[in-house]
């Protein structure tokens, strides 16, 4: 006869729930980093699709452990002084070697420059530098790209070894996010061996449309997956591509031998 009390057997719906309030409380926690002047539990709520009465209690609980201030209706909901400390000690060593030559970078052709790491089965922008051109392709820090349709994921895919590959493949849907995303685990395949012959991985509009991007991959001195990647308005990318190619295999080279001094 089992004896074990009911507490002890794995709550499947608890632990589901559980998964999705720290989601939640994550993009709030994103959202306000958007917004550093504040926000009104109404206009959170707005924005993540979320009843406000949801929003408040996760809001409550965040300003609990000081991770959010809401002291006042006139500044809203604002990130708090608990993330500073957290914030310092999300120090990525390969980051700032790797910064002077994303400015460089940056500086020869005019384009933004992300420095990302590969997580799992993402790819985590960590740095950036942007362009000087009006018109810019620019994401954030701290967001996160599919591995199978960004260059920075198909670049960092091209660098594991037929074990770890074989594990992402048994988690990972590929997912269409416009009509040039590769959807079939063959043709990525195909173009994973060509990224890892010539060094450098595109995407052609695979992410969002009217975008694409080059990225080159390495192991930084810890062992982790890092990506420098340029992305551009696709027309600008297309009659720049070559350039752009060009400066990035270059700039590995160097960072590869100051990361291994």
């Amino acid at each position: 006869m089992d004896t074990s009390s009911s507490e002890e057997i794995p709550d499947k719906a608890s632990e589901r729930q559980g998964v999705q309030v720290i989601a939640r409380a994550a993009a709030i926690l994103q959202i306000l980093a958007r917004h550093p002047r504040g926000l009104s539990l109404g206009e959170i709520a707005k924005m993540i699709k979320l009843p406000r009465s949801t929003v408040q209690r996760i809001v409550d609980a965040l300003d609990t452990e000081n991770l959010v201030v809401a002291s006042s209706s006139a500044h809203g909901v604002r990130l708090g002084p608990a993330l500073i400390p957290l914030a310092a000690a999300a120090r990525f060593d390969v980051a700032d070697i790797a910064r002077k030559y994303m400015q460089q970078l940056a500086d020869r052709l005019g384009e933004t420059v992300d420095l990302t790491l590969f997580d799992q089965n993402k790819v985590v922008f960590i740095a950036q530098i942007t362009g000087s051109h009006r018109l810019q392709a620019v994401s954030s820090v701290g967001i996160s790209f599919s591995l199978h349709c960004s260059a920075p994921g198909k670049a960092a895919l091209a660098m594991l070894d037929a074990e770890s590959l074989a594990k992402i493949k048994k988690k990972m849907r590929l997912e269409r996010c416009t009509p040039h995303t590769i959807t079939d685990w063959d043709e990525l395949d195909r173009q994973l061996k060509e990224i890892a012959r010539v060094g450098v991985a595109i995407d052609r509009e695979e992410h969002d449309e009217g975008i694409c991007a080059a990225a080159i991959a390495l192991h930084s001195a810890d062992g982790e997956i890092v990506c420098l990647s340029i992305p551009a308005p696709a027309l600008r990318f297309r009659e720049s591509e070559s350039a752009i190619v060009a400066e990035l295999l270059a700039c590995r080279t160097l960072l590869q031998r100051e990361l291994y001094a």
